[in-house]
């Protein structure tokens, strides 16, 4: 073949011909044959393939990315999609103690079976799937942040104001298990988003992060209100604790409801 021009572009009515490399009237039989090959399906190798025509380059050929792939090659979505299995497994297994450990400051008030982080996080993820629609706020990105917001308590445990440490040794710590816990995932874009979405939260810094921020004060007060229910418990001082903090719209009026129909249920 090294006598031969792949799929050069032609004057004539079919888009490709080929020639080799001295006059066309010595085309052999077998090369009329490739000829009437290429041009019958000229329609299919235009949509499918690209070939270089450089004659000192060599040829190289692009093809259209897997359905599967969503749209990126597969050599791109294989390094930038998911984690390699044995991290991801060890990354999960890691957040297991999400699910085991429960949550500190119904512990110190003696809540029979209290919420473990994970229940926390989960409903929160709820809240931010059935909220409305919100000018520039990117909805999905709540549900995310909300799944991961408290993630890094996996290593350093649910630190409660109760438990005297300061707010910036808190920051520290969890700040420290964030970046041990993505380099444990492998690093890459999955690492990143979480690192991400960690850091705006902790920062308060975005429209998601406000409304995040809101949604874990009122899923604490709305569990305080349900353990006041089904255990006859006084948990004022949290309703105290988050009082005049909530810092939109939407925290503000869930957490109306919720001191509301405590109130009703009180005056009962």
């Amino acid at each position: 073949m090294s006598g031969i021009r792949v799929l050069c572009k032609s004057s004539s009515s079919s888009p490709f011909s080929v020639f080799p490399s001295s006059s066309p009237s010595l085309l052999s039989a077998s090369h009329n044959k490739i000829l009437r090959t290429f041009t019958n399906n000229s329609n299919y190798l235009t949509s499918k393939l690209t070939f270089s025509t450089s004659s000192n380059k060599p040829r190289t050929m692009a093809t259209e990315p897997s359905a599967s792939n969503n749209g990126v090659p597969e050599e791109e979505s294989s390094s930038s999609s998911s984690p390699p299995a044995s991290s991801a497994i060890d990354f999960l297994t890691l957040c297991h103690r999400l699910k085991a450990t429960k949550r500190t400051g119904w512990i110190k008030r003696d809540i029979k079976g209290p919420e473990s982080i994970a229940d926390h996080m989960y409903r929160m993820g709820v809240m931010a799937l059935i909220t409305a629609d919100i000018p520039g706020v990117n909805r999905d990105k709540c549900v995310k942040m909300a799944i991961v917001h408290d993630i890094a308590e996996a290593i350093v445990g649910d630190i409660a104001p109760c438990d005297g440490v300061p707010k910036e040794e808190k920051s520290r710590r969890e700040r420290e298990a964030i970046e041990k816990m993505c380099t444990l995932l492998g690093g890459g874009d999955r690492a990143k988003e979480i690192n991400d979405l960690w850091m705006e939260y902790e920062n308060n810094s975005t429209p998601e992060a406000k409304v995040v921020k809101d949604l874990d004060k009122v899923e604490m007060i709305l569990q305080a209100l349900e353990y006041e229910n089904e255990q006859g418990r006084d948990l004022e001082e949290f309703f105290v604790s988050t009082a005049g903090k909530f810092q939109t719209d939407l925290g503000k009026s869930w957490a109306a409801e919720i001191a509301s129909r405590r109130k009703r249920k009180e005056e009962k």
